[in-house]
């Protein structure tokens, strides 16, 4: 009787601590756009360092990559503490982006990078964490928005910079 009841305490705990760390499905999608995001900005920038003749260009694909990999795994570790499965490859939208990326060169590929995965996506990303940190209810998941808004706002003010130059 004493094992079944210690069992039964048991079970209860483990449920009560994985209930205590899952989170809302508003609070899922957010995580899953925010890694989304991150992916694709980490992948346009990939192509540009491969793709790219300015050094400016491939100076902020290089911050993008970089920056971008610590925002996606910021985005894992709140993920995976609240036990949220995330997309493992970028949407179709910018798998589409990537594959239009790859067919260009030169100034139009700068130009098209500059625009789509910098001003674009940045400026989406921008309001994507500004709506996050309004509507999210988990403190953690809040938290990461407000820790990713800077960067984001860092790299909106560096595109904008670098495509009215481009154009």
């Amino acid at each position: 009787m004493k094992m079944k009841f210690c069992g039964a305490v048991l079970a209860l705990v483990t449920a009560t601590a994985s209930y205590a760390q899952s989170v809302n499905k508003g609070d899922q999608q957010i995580l899953k756009e925010l890694a989304q995001a991150n992916m694709a900005e980490v992948a346009a920038g990939e192509i540009a360092l491969q793709k790219s003749e300015s050094a400016d260009v491939k100076k902020f694909a290089q911050q993008m990559v970089d920056d971008h990999t610590k925002g996606l795994q910021a985005v894992q570790n709140v993920a995976r503490a609240k036990n949220v499965t995330l997309p493992m490859e970028p949407d179709a939208r910018h798998k589409q982006m990537a594959e239009h990326l790859n067919t260009l060169s030169g100034a139009a590929f700068d130009k098209a990078y500059l625009a789509d995965a910098g001003v674009k996506d940045h400026k989406a990303a921008h309001a994507k964490v500004a709506e996050a940190q309004k509507k999210a209810t988990d403190p953690d998941v809040k938290a990461l928005a407000a820790e990713l808004q800077p960067t984001i706002d860092k790299h909106l003010q560096t595109v904008q910079g670098l495509a009215s130059g481009k154009q």
